[in-house]
């Protein structure tokens, strides 16, 4: 009778890799002073316990999420950014969460925000000026539209207005548009299409620009070029462990 070859486990997971010290400390090195990589660490194990299908994703793309995450200062929270499997590799969706705060830390914008425009709103836009208002005490019916406005510290108002056909066509365009928050969460990902769409009329940080251009769910005819790569050099990996000698050898690692 054949026998059949011992199966192969991988040494290093991402799990594994993430409470690595080394990793730990490209991070660290990456984080700005607000945040720590102990925390952002925890966030991202969070995001593995969540997302199950992130641990067959390469480790390089996860961990060029992780860089990218870190680089701007916002945690993988599921919140204002997401991790997306998309086949072997880890994608970044940021959330319009994410981007006002980014545009909040500029100091050049006073407020933003977005808001969904629903079939039973008494909505109306003149010369870039909005008007919303909703019975809140009444079904609001299906999304119509979405709109993003900022008041601008010098008081400067700018607005952003996408009808709901223009959202579809721009998810349609949008590699991301199939799955992920996408799907689960269609009005989050219209305000940040109307965000996006907004931060172009907007006094651009630098760190604001360098999130629109990491964000996997650009558009395809954006530069996909991040305007300051940020690499991480991942330790090699070891050489798998048969089985047999796994069961003489026990790591434990805590989430």
């Amino acid at each position: 009778m054949e026998t059949q070859a011992p199966a192969v486990i991988p040494r290093t997971s991402l799990r594994s890799l993430l409470n690595s010290d080394h990793v730990k400390a490209e991070i660290g090195r990456a984080l700005p002073e607000h945040l720590t990589a102990d925390r952002f660490v925890r966030v991202a194990l969070t995001a593995l316990t969540r997302t199950p299908k992130l641990a067959d994703c390469s480790r390089e793309s996860f961990m060029r999420c992780m860089m990218d995450c870190s680089a701007l200062g916002i945690e993988p929270d599921g919140r204002r950014a997401h991790l997306i499997p998309y086949g072997k590799e880890c994608q970044l969706i940021l959330d319009y969460k994410g981007l006002i705060e980014l545009a909040r830390r500029s100091g050049d914008i006073a407020s933003i925000r977005a808001e969904l425009v629903c079939e039973a709103d008494t909505f109306a836009w003149r010369n870039g000026e909005i008007t919303h208002e909703v019975n809140w005490r009444a079904a609001r019916g299906d999304i119509q539209a979405v709109y993003a406005i900022a008041t601008l510290r010098s008081g400067e108002t700018q607005s952003a207005v996408l009808t709901r056909d223009e959202v579809d066509a721009i998810r349609k365009r949008s590699r991301a548009g199939s799955s992920g928050p996408w799907v689960t969460d269609f009005g989050e990902m219209a305000k940040k299409t109307a965000v996006r769409r907004l931060c172009k009329m907007l006094p651009l940080s630098v760190e604001l620009s360098d999130a629109m251009e990491r964000d996997d769910d650009r558009l395809s005819e954006r530069n996909v070029t991040p305007v300051t790569p940020v690499k991480l050099s991942l330790p090699e990996p070891e050489p798998a462990l048969d089985v047999a000698e796994a069961q003489e050898e026990v790591v434990a690692v805590e989430d």
